[in-house]
């Protein structure tokens, strides 16, 4: 066999392992890659953390971290990189994700077949990421009802009201508010969902409801806080120009309690609205609709586990459609 060349000093790690990629025959030779190596580099592109990646496999971070730079080293390339939030797959280490997954499931069937599981029940873990509203009202119901089939799968809920980063990482499913702009996903409309004008009845008592949207400029708004809205089609500017909101917050759920106690009028999914009794104004004039879409990184669009979750979260917005899109105009 012939000696691997030794690293030199001056040439940075990365650079090393690919040169000496580059001088075996027919590229990397597969009896230098280990199986637990791929797995470690599959638990940080579901997390997009060293440490969560870490806890999920049950080793420290530094564990985790030397075996992703075991497997660059044996394959001689780049397979993840830091983004903004968290570590991110590169092109390679998107493909080379890809084919881990089946090794994965390939162990996984193993033990199945081991233990007598007929049929085999899902394992591993399923992150999934939406905004905080859709999240808990129909994206919780789902995923338990999921993890109530399948008891040995772990799933895990981001609530975010934010768009899909360019480069994604760190979940598996991923539920936005609008359209997103071209990314690497695989994406697809889930449902659609109403907003609209909502006060309590505190506020009701005070001032008389707004009969026009001009008159709505008069009374405070209760929404978004505006400089750090991060989906483009909740931008009040939008659907209700010129006027700007009094109260504002991150989140919905806060939103909902301002306008229940009586701070102004909220702009409001109508699926919250009506469960805490808020009154809705101007139902003609006022009735924004807006989609909702699912994303899928391309890695893990066909493991069992994910396809599980997508058609649960399908199956959930079809059974509860009229509370997401209540009839047009209706008061």
């Amino acid at each position: 066999m012939r000696p691997r060349p030794r690293p030199r000093q001056d040439v940075p790690a990365q650079a090393q392992a690919q040169a000496q990629a580059a001088e075996r025959p027919g590229g990397p030779d597969p009896r230098d890659l280990r199986a637990d190596d791929l797995r470690h580099l599959l638990a940080v592109a579901r997390t997009g953390r060293l440490v969560s990646a870490a806890d999920a496999l049950g080793v420290d971070h530094t564990t985790v971290s030397r075996r992703i730079t075991a497997l660059e080293r044996s394959l001689g390339v780049r397979l993840m990189e830091r983004g903004t939030e968290g570590w991110v797959l590169t092109d390679t280490g998107r493909a080379v994700a890809e084919n881990a997954r089946t090794i994965e499931d390939a162990l996984v069937r193993v033990v199945d077949a081991v233990s007598g599981q007929d049929p085999p029940s899902l394992h591993g873990t399923v992150r999934v990421s939406a905004p905080d509203g859709f999240g808990t009202l129909f994206a919780t119901p789902a995923l338990a009802r999921v993890r109530r089939r399948h008891p040995r799968l772990q799933i895990e809920l981001i609530t975010a009201t934010r768009e899909l980063p360019l480069r994604p990482a760190g979940f598996d499913l991923a539920l936005t508010i609008g359209r997103p702009p071209r990314s690497r996903l695989v994406t697809e409309h889930l449902t659609d969902y109403a907003l609209g004008l909502y006060a309590g009845d505190e506020y009701l008592a005070r001032r008389a409801a707004p009969a026009t949207v001009a008159e709505l400029r008069e009374h405070p708004l209760v929404f978004y806080i505006e400089s750090m809205l991060q989906v483009g089609d909740l931008d009040i500017e939008r659907h209700l120009p010129g006027c700007t909101p009094a109260f504002s917050s991150t989140n919905v759920f806060a939103q909902v309690e301002a306008t229940r106690l009586g701070t102004g009028v909220g702009v409001l999914p109508a699926f919250l609205a009506d469960r805490a009794g808020l009154r809705r104004l101007l139902p003609e004039e006022v009735d924004i609709r807006l989609p909702i879409t699912l994303a899928v990184r391309r890695e893990t669009v066909a493991h069992p586990a994910v396809r599980a979750v997508r058609d649960a979260l399908h199956h959930e917005v079809a059974e509860r459609a009229a509370e997401l899109l209540p009839p047009r105009g209706e008061g």
